[in-house]
Protein backbone atom coordinates (compact mmCIF):
# COMPACT_ATOMS: atom_id res chain seq x y z
CA UNK A 1 0.00 0.00 0.00
CA UNK A 2 1.29 3.42 -0.93
CA UNK A 3 2.00 6.15 1.56
CA UNK A 4 -0.77 8.35 0.09
CA UNK A 5 -3.34 5.61 0.66
CA UNK A 6 -2.19 5.13 4.26
CA UNK A 7 -2.41 8.87 4.83
CA UNK A 8 -5.93 8.94 3.37
CA UNK A 9 -7.04 6.06 5.67
CA UNK A 10 -5.63 7.85 8.70
CA UNK A 11 -7.43 11.05 7.73
CA UNK A 12 -10.74 9.20 7.33
CA UNK A 13 -10.22 7.38 10.64
CA UNK A 14 -9.42 10.62 12.46
CA UNK A 15 -12.53 12.26 10.97
CA UNK A 16 -14.74 9.36 12.08
CA UNK A 17 -13.26 9.41 15.58
CA UNK A 18 -13.76 13.18 15.80
CA UNK A 19 -17.43 12.79 14.84
CA UNK A 20 -17.91 9.83 17.20
CA UNK A 21 -16.53 11.59 20.27
CA UNK A 22 -19.42 14.13 20.59
CA UNK A 23 -21.89 11.29 20.13
CA UNK A 24 -20.21 9.22 22.85
CA UNK A 25 -20.03 12.26 25.11
CA UNK A 26 -23.74 12.95 24.60
CA UNK A 27 -24.62 9.28 25.16
CA UNK A 28 -22.86 9.41 28.53
CA UNK A 29 -24.29 12.80 29.48
CA UNK A 30 -27.91 12.05 28.54
CA UNK A 31 -28.61 9.60 31.43
CA UNK A 32 -27.04 12.07 33.86
CA UNK A 33 -29.50 14.77 32.75
CA UNK A 34 -32.37 12.65 34.04
CA UNK A 35 -30.81 12.89 37.49
CA UNK A 36 -31.10 16.69 37.59
CA UNK A 37 -34.76 16.73 38.81
CA UNK A 38 -33.92 14.14 41.45
CA UNK A 39 -30.79 16.03 42.49
CA UNK A 40 -32.76 19.27 42.78
CA UNK A 41 -35.48 17.57 44.79
CA UNK A 42 -32.89 15.89 47.02
CA UNK A 43 -31.13 19.18 47.64
CA UNK A 44 -34.29 21.16 48.43
CA UNK A 45 -35.86 18.63 50.76
CA UNK A 46 -32.84 16.77 52.19
CA UNK A 47 -29.56 18.65 51.99
CA UNK A 48 -30.82 22.22 52.32
CA UNK A 49 -32.81 21.63 55.55
CA UNK A 50 -29.94 19.61 56.98
CA UNK A 51 -27.43 22.34 56.19
CA UNK A 52 -29.76 24.97 57.64
CA UNK A 53 -30.08 22.97 60.86
CA UNK A 54 -26.31 22.43 61.02
CA UNK A 55 -25.40 26.09 60.48
CA UNK A 56 -28.06 27.45 62.83
CA UNK A 57 -27.08 25.06 65.59
CA UNK A 58 -23.89 27.12 65.99
CA UNK A 59 -25.76 30.45 66.28
CA UNK A 60 -26.32 31.70 69.83
CA UNK A 61 -27.59 35.24 70.35
CA UNK A 62 -26.65 36.07 66.74
CA UNK A 63 -23.05 34.96 67.23
CA UNK A 64 -21.19 31.80 66.28
CA UNK A 65 -20.86 29.69 69.39
CA UNK A 66 -21.07 26.18 70.85
CA UNK A 67 -23.36 27.41 73.62
CA UNK A 68 -26.37 25.55 72.22
CA UNK A 69 -24.52 22.24 72.41
CA UNK A 70 -23.28 23.00 75.92
CA UNK A 71 -26.86 23.73 76.96
CA UNK A 72 -28.15 20.49 75.45
CA UNK A 73 -25.46 18.26 76.92
CA UNK A 74 -25.54 20.03 80.31
CA UNK A 75 -29.32 19.84 80.70
CA UNK A 76 -30.64 16.91 82.73
CA UNK A 77 -34.07 17.51 81.17
CA UNK A 78 -32.69 17.12 77.64
CA UNK A 79 -30.67 14.06 78.61
CA UNK A 80 -33.83 12.54 80.06
CA UNK A 81 -35.58 13.18 76.73
CA UNK A 82 -32.78 11.42 74.86
CA UNK A 83 -32.87 8.55 77.34
CA UNK A 84 -36.64 8.11 77.08
CA UNK A 85 -36.51 8.22 73.28
CA UNK A 86 -33.69 5.69 73.12
CA UNK A 87 -35.41 3.40 75.62
CA UNK A 88 -38.63 3.40 73.62
CA UNK A 89 -36.80 3.05 70.30
CA UNK A 90 -34.53 0.17 71.31
CA UNK A 91 -37.12 -1.91 73.13
CA UNK A 92 -39.89 -1.36 70.58
CA UNK A 93 -37.45 -2.22 67.79
CA UNK A 94 -36.25 -5.40 69.50
CA UNK A 95 -39.74 -6.63 70.39
CA UNK A 96 -41.23 -5.56 67.06
CA UNK A 97 -38.40 -7.25 65.17
CA UNK A 98 -38.81 -10.48 67.16
CA UNK A 99 -42.57 -10.60 66.59
CA UNK A 100 -42.18 -9.74 62.91
CA UNK A 101 -39.55 -12.46 62.45
CA UNK A 102 -41.89 -15.08 63.91
CA UNK A 103 -44.77 -13.77 61.79
CA UNK A 104 -42.83 -13.78 58.52
CA UNK A 105 -41.45 -17.25 59.26
CA UNK A 106 -45.00 -18.49 59.80
CA UNK A 107 -46.27 -16.80 56.64
CA UNK A 108 -43.89 -18.91 54.56
CA UNK A 109 -45.73 -22.02 55.79
CA UNK A 110 -49.27 -21.01 54.85
CA UNK A 111 -51.08 -20.97 51.51
CA UNK A 112 -50.70 -18.09 49.09
CA UNK A 113 -54.20 -16.64 49.55
CA UNK A 114 -53.85 -16.27 53.32
CA UNK A 115 -50.28 -14.99 52.95
CA UNK A 116 -51.31 -12.33 50.44
CA UNK A 117 -54.17 -11.27 52.70
CA UNK A 118 -51.89 -10.88 55.70
CA UNK A 119 -49.33 -8.90 53.67
CA UNK A 120 -52.09 -6.62 52.33
CA UNK A 121 -53.38 -6.03 55.86
CA UNK A 122 -49.83 -5.37 57.08
CA UNK A 123 -49.27 -2.86 54.30
CA UNK A 124 -52.48 -1.07 55.25
CA UNK A 125 -51.77 -1.09 59.00
CA UNK A 126 -48.26 0.29 58.44
CA UNK A 127 -49.94 3.56 57.38
CA UNK A 128 -52.16 3.63 60.46
CA UNK A 129 -50.21 5.90 62.78
CA UNK A 130 -50.18 9.35 64.30
CA UNK A 131 -53.33 10.83 65.86
CA UNK A 132 -55.73 8.08 64.61
CA UNK A 133 -53.54 5.41 66.19
CA UNK A 134 -53.40 7.29 69.51
CA UNK A 135 -57.18 7.71 69.46
CA UNK A 136 -57.68 4.00 68.77
CA UNK A 137 -55.45 3.06 71.69
CA UNK A 138 -57.30 5.47 73.99
CA UNK A 139 -60.59 3.79 73.10
CA UNK A 140 -59.17 0.30 73.59
CA UNK A 141 -56.57 0.63 76.35
CA UNK A 142 -57.27 4.03 77.89
CA UNK A 143 -58.40 4.55 81.47
CA UNK A 144 -61.97 3.64 80.49
CA UNK A 145 -61.04 1.64 77.41
CA UNK A 146 -62.96 -1.47 76.44
CA UNK A 147 -60.13 -3.94 76.94
CA UNK A 148 -58.88 -2.10 80.04
CA UNK A 149 -62.24 -2.43 81.82
CA UNK A 150 -62.59 -6.06 80.74
CA UNK A 151 -59.14 -7.04 82.03
CA UNK A 152 -59.61 -5.13 85.28
CA UNK A 153 -62.91 -6.92 85.83
CA UNK A 154 -61.09 -10.26 85.84
CA UNK A 155 -58.11 -8.92 87.77
CA UNK A 156 -55.72 -9.40 84.84
CA UNK A 157 -54.54 -5.81 84.59
CA UNK A 158 -52.57 -4.15 87.33
CA UNK A 159 -51.14 -0.65 87.23
CA UNK A 160 -50.93 -0.38 83.46
CA UNK A 161 -50.98 3.24 82.32
CA UNK A 162 -51.46 3.93 78.65
CA UNK A 163 -50.18 7.47 79.12
CA UNK A 164 -46.86 6.37 80.65
CA UNK A 165 -43.81 4.67 79.20
CA UNK A 166 -45.40 1.20 79.07
CA UNK A 167 -48.41 2.49 77.18
CA UNK A 168 -46.13 4.35 74.77
CA UNK A 169 -44.07 1.20 74.35
CA UNK A 170 -47.23 -0.70 73.36
CA UNK A 171 -48.03 1.92 70.70
CA UNK A 172 -44.47 1.92 69.42
CA UNK A 173 -44.45 -1.87 69.12
CA UNK A 174 -47.76 -1.73 67.26
CA UNK A 175 -46.48 0.53 64.47
CA UNK A 176 -43.06 -1.15 64.39
CA UNK A 177 -44.39 -4.64 63.58
CA UNK A 178 -45.95 -3.88 60.14
CA UNK A 179 -42.84 -2.02 58.99
CA UNK A 180 -40.58 -4.86 60.15
CA UNK A 181 -42.77 -7.43 58.36
CA UNK A 182 -42.62 -5.52 55.07
CA UNK A 183 -38.85 -5.17 55.34
CA UNK A 184 -38.14 -8.76 56.39
CA UNK A 185 -40.55 -10.58 54.08
CA UNK A 186 -38.29 -10.43 50.97
CA UNK A 187 -35.24 -11.40 53.06
CA UNK A 188 -36.74 -14.78 53.94
CA UNK A 189 -36.53 -15.76 50.27
CA UNK A 190 -32.83 -16.36 50.94
CA UNK A 191 -33.75 -19.37 53.09
CA UNK A 192 -34.11 -22.69 51.33
CA UNK A 193 -36.61 -25.14 52.80
CA UNK A 194 -34.28 -27.99 51.89
CA UNK A 195 -31.72 -26.65 54.38
CA UNK A 196 -33.96 -27.39 57.33
CA UNK A 197 -34.78 -30.84 55.98
CA UNK A 198 -31.09 -31.59 55.47
CA UNK A 199 -30.29 -30.33 58.97
CA UNK A 200 -33.01 -32.57 60.42
CA UNK A 201 -31.61 -35.59 58.56
CA UNK A 202 -28.23 -34.87 60.13
CA UNK A 203 -29.80 -34.85 63.59
CA UNK A 204 -30.06 -31.09 64.14
CA UNK A 205 -32.97 -29.76 66.14
CA UNK A 206 -35.13 -26.87 64.98
CA UNK A 207 -33.40 -24.55 67.45
CA UNK A 208 -30.00 -25.57 66.05
CA UNK A 209 -31.19 -24.88 62.52
CA UNK A 210 -32.28 -21.37 63.44
CA UNK A 211 -29.22 -20.48 65.50
CA UNK A 212 -26.60 -22.05 63.19
CA UNK A 213 -28.11 -21.59 59.72
CA UNK A 214 -31.19 -19.38 59.40
CA UNK A 215 -30.29 -16.47 61.68
CA UNK A 216 -26.72 -16.11 60.34
CA UNK A 217 -28.13 -15.96 56.80
CA UNK A 218 -30.78 -13.43 57.85
CA UNK A 219 -28.47 -11.38 60.08
CA UNK A 220 -27.74 -8.59 57.51
CA UNK A 221 -31.46 -8.09 56.94
CA UNK A 222 -32.17 -8.24 60.67
CA UNK A 223 -29.48 -5.67 61.50
CA UNK A 224 -30.61 -3.36 58.70
CA UNK A 225 -34.27 -3.62 59.72
CA UNK A 226 -33.33 -2.97 63.36
CA UNK A 227 -31.63 0.31 62.44
CA UNK A 228 -34.61 1.43 60.34
CA UNK A 229 -36.95 0.62 63.21
CA UNK A 230 -34.83 2.63 65.65
CA UNK A 231 -34.86 5.64 63.31
CA UNK A 232 -38.60 5.21 62.82
CA UNK A 233 -39.21 5.12 66.58
CA UNK A 234 -36.94 8.02 67.48
CA UNK A 235 -38.61 10.19 64.86
CA UNK A 236 -42.16 9.41 66.03
CA UNK A 237 -43.99 12.51 67.20
CA UNK A 238 -47.71 12.67 66.39
CA UNK A 239 -48.75 9.55 68.31
CA UNK A 240 -46.78 10.54 71.41
CA UNK A 241 -48.03 14.10 71.40
CA UNK A 242 -51.66 13.12 70.76
CA UNK A 243 -51.56 10.55 73.55
CA UNK A 244 -49.73 12.53 76.22
CA UNK A 245 -50.37 16.15 75.07
CA UNK A 246 -46.61 16.68 75.20
CA UNK A 247 -46.33 15.74 78.88
CA UNK A 248 -44.03 12.77 78.29
CA UNK A 249 -40.46 13.86 77.77
CA UNK A 250 -39.17 12.54 74.45
CA UNK A 251 -36.76 14.30 72.16
CA UNK A 252 -39.20 14.93 69.28
CA UNK A 253 -41.63 16.67 71.64
CA UNK A 254 -38.77 18.82 72.97
CA UNK A 255 -37.74 19.86 69.45
CA UNK A 256 -41.33 20.69 68.53
CA UNK A 257 -41.83 22.75 71.69
CA UNK A 258 -38.76 24.85 70.84
CA UNK A 259 -39.88 25.68 67.30
CA UNK A 260 -43.65 25.97 67.75
CA UNK A 261 -44.20 26.77 71.41
CA UNK A 262 -46.36 29.65 72.56
CA UNK A 263 -43.89 31.06 75.08
CA UNK A 264 -40.27 30.26 74.25
CA UNK A 265 -39.12 29.92 70.65
CA UNK A 266 -35.52 28.76 70.39
CA UNK A 267 -35.00 27.33 66.88
CA UNK A 268 -31.22 27.40 67.23
CA UNK A 269 -31.37 25.23 70.35
CA UNK A 270 -33.77 22.90 68.51
CA UNK A 271 -31.26 22.76 65.65
CA UNK A 272 -28.50 21.74 68.09
CA UNK A 273 -30.70 18.98 69.51
CA UNK A 274 -31.43 17.79 65.97
CA UNK A 275 -27.72 17.68 65.12
CA UNK A 276 -26.98 15.63 68.26
CA UNK A 277 -29.80 13.29 67.31
CA UNK A 278 -28.45 12.95 63.76
CA UNK A 279 -24.98 12.21 65.13
CA UNK A 280 -26.44 9.56 67.40
CA UNK A 281 -28.28 7.90 64.52
CA UNK A 282 -25.15 8.10 62.35
CA UNK A 283 -23.15 6.36 65.08
CA UNK A 284 -25.76 3.61 65.36
CA UNK A 285 -25.74 3.20 61.58
CA UNK A 286 -21.94 2.87 61.50
CA UNK A 287 -22.10 0.17 64.17
CA UNK A 288 -24.83 -1.56 62.17
CA UNK A 289 -22.75 -1.52 58.98
CA UNK A 290 -19.78 -2.91 60.89
CA UNK A 291 -21.91 -5.77 62.23
CA UNK A 292 -23.29 -6.45 58.74
CA UNK A 293 -19.78 -6.59 57.27
CA UNK A 294 -18.77 -9.00 60.04
CA UNK A 295 -21.76 -11.22 59.30
CA UNK A 296 -20.94 -11.29 55.58
CA UNK A 297 -17.30 -12.10 56.37
CA UNK A 298 -18.39 -14.92 58.67
CA UNK A 299 -20.59 -16.40 55.94
CA UNK A 300 -17.68 -16.41 53.49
Amino acid sequence: MSSSAISTDRTISATVNTQARPQQWWARLKPALWLIPFGLFFYLFQLAPMLWVLFNSFIYEEEASLANYYEVLDSAFMMQAFGNSLWLAVWSSLLGLAIATLLVSSLRRVNCRLRDGVIAFTNMSSNFSGVPLAFAFIIILGTNGAITLLLKQYGLLGSFDLYGKWGLLAIYIYFQIPLAVLLLYPAFDALNDDWQAAAALLGAKTSHYWTKIALPVLSPALFGTFIILIANAIGAYASVYALTAGNYNVITVRIASLVSGDLFLEPNLAAAISVVLMALLAFITVINQWLISKSYAGRK
